[in-house]
């Protein structure tokens, strides 16, 4: 795994199993991190996990501008800097087009590319201050090519595609890069028990995906910006 001594990492989601596992590898590599979530409790271990420079901050609503603001401002604060920032904040909602509601299109853009977008201004504010960082969105592998029912969910991750695209040629000069991975089917309990019948060894795990973020996130990637890349085990 990629050195990541002594940076200061900012994770979005940080308490789901993708943000979990991204915080403890990212300790693991050397790094402090700072965990942003919409619940309020971490789940059992991660704070234990991720050391006495943790710094928690729960129910955090990154839709909003301003709070999205104040909590990279209070991950910064406590970090005393903000290398990167990793965008893993998201949900997921099957619904076909013609039987579906605007309500799940607005949550699911609100979740997956507003949060994305304050959480990215508010962290560019210190990046430039610092002379560069790495930003990192999760996008989807359904987004390249979408299938009945994900019409909602592909759509806004495509937005995190333009959106990591656009960005990256914007601060490309300042030194800071933008980049995407694009899971297919995470390996959680959350989605075995949404596909009793698949073929687990076949899907990524968290701690695998972790690893390719963190690449993104460590000095040997600067050379990468604007990517999209497919995480998709053997899918």
């Amino acid at each position: 795994m990629a050195s990541l001594a002594r940076k200061a990492i900012v994770i979005t989601g940080a308490y789901g199993a993708l943000g979990s596992a991204t915080a403890r590898a990212a300790v693991a590599a050397g790094a402090r991190v700072a965990l942003i979530d919409h619940a309020t409790q971490p789940p059992p271990g991660l704070l234990e996990a991720c050391g006495p420079d943790a710094v928690p901050l729960g129910g955090v609503d990154l839709s909003l501008a301003a709070d999205a603001t104040k909590a990279i401002n209070a991950a910064h604060d406590g970090l005393h800097g903000l290398d990167v920032l990793v965008n893993i904040a998201g949900a997921f909602r099957w619904q076909t087009v013609a039987d579906g509601d605007s309500q799940t299109w607005d949550l699911l853009y609100a979740i997956n590319v507003k949060t994305a977008v304050n959480a990215s201004r508010a962290a560019l504010t210190h990046m430039r201050k610092s002379g560069g960082g790495r930003i990192i969105n999760i996008g989807a592998n359904a987004a390249i090519k979408a299938g009945a029912g994900m019409g909602p969910y592909a759509t806004s991750k495509a937005g995190v595609h333009r959106l990591t695209e656009s960005l990256a040629e914007e601060v490309k000069a300042l030194g800071i890069t933008v980049n995407a991975v694009l899971p297919s089917i995470l390996d959680t309990p959350a989605n075995r028990a949404e596909m009793p019948q698949a073929d687990f060894s076949k899907w990524v795990t968290p701690e695998a995906l972790a690893s390719v973020i963190l690449f993104l996130a460590s000095d040997e990637s600067s050379a990468v910006t604007g990517a999209l890349l497919p995480v998709t085990g053997r899918v």
